[in-house]
């Protein structure tokens, strides 16, 4: 009997605290205001748009040189 109350007790404190996590980070993405238009052309400038990549050509892609 102490084995099970151990073992639902521990059950419920993992219960908790993972809704307790959720909870939290749900919050915290709940506040982003969008980007400005400023920001994003800094991102895309930074990072690069999501445009594929261009074509490789003539078997140039990236190789090692050994």
């Amino acid at each position: 009997m102490n084995r099970v109350v151990l073992v639902a007790v521990l059950l419920t404190v993992a219960a908790a605290s993972s809704a307790a996590t959720i909870l939290i980070v749900n919050s915290r993405t709940m506040g982003k205001p969008e980007l400005t238009e400023e920001q994003r052309s800094a991102r895309e400038k930074l990072f690069g748009s999501g445009s594929e990549l261009p074509s490789v050509k003539d078997r140039q892609e990236m190789r090692p040189r050994w």
